[in-house]
């Protein structure tokens, strides 16, 4: 965690990623308790890890048995290092095995909701019910705990489903505590927080942007500084943050790439000029965007350029109208940086425009007001801000924007199509209620064309593709179940409306194995 982070104020609790999906869940339901978490790779020399002076550790779950050839491990002297921790599901066995208890395959392992019974005295179940549901996923059980550990539940597929040794501070529960399938999890997790770790529940939104305003006045003192301002939440909270800083040293760069959502430009322009005064450079690039992407059908590639070419926008807006201006601030997002390596058991899954897309010669001092934060904490700290609603609740947009969500080469026909579609699928989206359950909800544009018929005459023209997903920080999602008389008017709508559209599909990818987005 880097010095000025301005999480070091807070008691921390690190979360020892072993590969599972629910790792970044974790890390979340730990700072809903208002306590700050931080997700770490298995591979962390202890050293490093004592360093960051956790209150408590939480090993995850992962995907693989503790008995596989290469199977994620930990330095085992983490345990003499006088730290409470707490292992889920792998993590548990994990700690087991560690210890000199016993795991093994059983041939009884369970799935979904299983009922567990408490069978001793513990810390993690006080005052919870004695019989209770919880999630499993497991093959693998603990069928003898390590000298020492008291078993406290069991369920019909694990002899050991909780295990607590508290003179060590040392804890494991076989199921998922951090999923709403497990309705008392949270109450767990609280057990081991505040009763085992003794953490303060001071991380809140509040003294989020309290310590924020201060880091970024010392960073950067009486300079000026340029935020990029793309239309989207992100960009919207950061400078709303920065702005709340330094006042009237914030300069807002709103550069019209000629790829954002219909209307997306007349907003920016009257949330941010007249609504809040705050200093705009409109510049009005997208001559300069769609040109330098004809021929270009490389996702990272359209990245890349319109990271680049973004930056240098910038650096030019900066030399004849921001004198001065030494630093940029960006709305990097905690999922942002796992997603583009950075910890050190990632691998980049693509250039995210705010992280990646760079280029390393770049005159600017990055300041980046969110790096800390996950989506859903991002909204509330906005909304804290006074932003308003249409802005805090928007869905994401990558930052490359309509560019990736073109399956080919962006053209000024395409973009037209895309934009108008994805009105059309955004507008039925907020009609049926759905927009605060629907993660994000918008249109693809394949480059292909397909055969219809309208009327009495062939028609050779786009398929557009509606995607729809659920999720609560984008690491995962589900496509969301959309009712089908939604699904109906939008196609209608898609046909009749968009010019050069004859055809309609629904994406009913998750994620794994898919990405939200196309590109």
């Amino acid at each position: 965690m880097p010095a000025d982070s301005g999480a070091t104020a807070h008691d921390t609790v690190l979360v020892v990623d072993f590969g599972a999906q629910y790792s970044r869940l974790i890390a979340r339901r730990v700072r809903e308790a208002h306590v700050y978490s931080e997700i770490v790779p298995y591979d962390i020399p202890v050293a490093d890890l004592v360093a960051r002076r956790p209150k408590g550790v939480i090993f995850s779950g992962g995907p693989k048995s503790v008995h596989v050839e290469g199977a994620p491990v930990i330095d085992p002297a983490i345990y003499d290092a006088g730290i409470p921790i707490l292992g889920i599901c792998y993590g548990s066995q994990l700690v087991a095995q560690q210890l000199g208890g016993e795991v093994k395959r059983t041939g009884t392992g369970e799935y979904g909701r299983t009922a567990l019974s408490v069978t001793g005295p513990s810390v993690l179940f006080s005052e919870l019910p004695a019989e209770q549901e919880v999630w499993m996923s497991h093959a693998d059980s603990i069928v003898r705990a390590p000298d020492g550990f008291i078993t406290t539940a069991t369920t019909a597929g694990a002899p050991v489903a909780g295990l607590e040794d508290p003179d060590r501070g040392l804890y494991g529960v076989q199921f998922h505590p951090e999923v709403v399938h497990t309705p008392r999890g949270s109450e767990m997790l609280k057990r081991f927080l505040f009763d085992v770790c003794e953490c303060r529940p001071t991380w809140t939104m509040s003294s989020v942007i309290e310590d924020q305003v201060a880091i970024i006045r010392e960073q950067v003192g009486d300079a000026q500084v340029a935020c990029a301002l793309s239309g989207g939440v992100d960009s919207a909270v950061a400078a709303a943050l920065v702005h709340k800083a330094v006042g009237d040293q914030l300069t807002c760069v709103f550069v019209d790439t000629g790829l954002l959502r219909k209307g997306e430009a007349e907003q920016v322009e009257e949330t941010f000029r007249r609504q809040f005064q705050v200093d705009l450079v409109h510049v009005k690039a997208a001559d300069r965007f769609v040109d330098g992407l004809a021929g270009v059908t490389d996702p990272e590639d359209k990245r890349k350029f319109i990271g680049e070419t973004f930056i240098r926008i910038f650096e030019e807006v900066a030399r004849d109208e921001l004198a001065g201006a030494g630093f940029l601030v960006q709305g990097t997002l905690y999922p942002d940086v796992i997603e583009s390596g950075g910890t050190d058991d990632s691998v980049t899954i693509k250039s995210h425009h705010n992280v990646g897309g760079l280029p390393e010669d770049m005159d600017f001092e990055l300041v980046e007001p969110l790096r800390l934060l996950f989506k859903d904490e991002v909204r509330a700290v906005g909304e804290e801000l006074g932003l308003p609603e249409e802005i805090v609740w928007r869905q994401p947009f990558p930052g490359p924007g309509l560019a990736v969500r073109i399956v080919g080469e962006v053209t000024p026909e395409r973009l037209e199509i895309l934009r108008n579609a994805d009105a059309v699928v955004r507008e039925e989206i907020k009609k049926a209620g759905l927009e605060r359950e629907i993660w994000q909800a918008f249109a693809v544009l394949p480059a292909v064309r397909s055969v219809g018929v309208m009327g009495d005459e062939r028609t050779y023209a786009y398929p557009v593709i509606i995607r729809a997903v659920t999720s609560d920080d984008a690491m995962t999602a589900d496509w969301a179940r959309l009712p089908h008389d939604l699904l109906e008017r939008m196609a209608s709508r898609l046909i009749n409306e968009v010019p050069g559209v004859n055809r309609v599909a629904y994406d009913i990818t998750s994620k794994p194995p898919g990405t939200i987005e196309w590109e």
